[in-house]
């Protein structure tokens, strides 16, 4: 979360509310759990962590004044690292989707590079199932196994390709980077 979250603060300072309703946008129906509680605890843990800073409070809404927040340098330092790191073999799709989105809104990485990377991370894991699955009776346990997780591998690359097209289609309507 506090990587999602500096990412979206790279675009634009903001204060908490708005974080939990870019998040909410991005994720759909799996945001609505997301309470702003869980976003100002995380934009504190940040501060502590001298990631991010209060630029001011805004005052334009009715109600409490709400704290808007910046990234560091520090900050923006990890959130680059955070966009080029692989996500590792097993991955969480909703993570990764916030990967993309949040690459999207900051600027600072392609969506489109993102997926390919991902991509050759899982053909690679296909191969190297597909390999070990031949040295395995298909009835036996170990057999079993390989093939869910080959079968599992295919259908996040056949999820990755509704992902290029979706972004293909937002770079083509000039939304691709810096919008989600």
């Amino acid at each position: 979360m506090q990587d999602v979250v500096l990412a979206l603060l790279a675009k634009e300072p903001s204060h908490g509310y708005d974080l939990r309703g870019r998040l909410v946008a991005a994720l759909g129906p799996l945001g609505e759990s997301l309470n702003a509680g869980q976003i100002y605890v995380t934009l504190t843990r940040l501060e502590k962590a001298g990631l991010v800073v209060q630029v001011r409070e805004d005052t334009s809404v009715r109600g409490p004044r709400r704290k808007v927040y910046a990234p560091t340098a520090a900050g923006q330092e990890r959130v680059a690292a955070w966009l080029t790191e692989s996500p590792g073999p097993r991955a969480d799709l909703t993570e990764f989707h916030l990967k993309l989105v949040a690459a999207a809104e900051s600027g600072m990485a392609d969506p489109l590079a993102l997926v390919d990377a991902r991509r050759r991370e899982l053909l690679h894991g296909l191969a190297e199932t597909q390999r070990a699955a031949l040295a395995h009776d298909t009835d036996s346990e170990a057999g079993l196994l390989l093939e869910g997780i080959a079968l599992r591998l295919q259908a996040d690359l056949r999820w990755l390709e509704a992902c290029a097209r979706a972004w293909s289609a937002r770079a083509r309507r000039g939304k691709g980077r810096g919008s989600a």
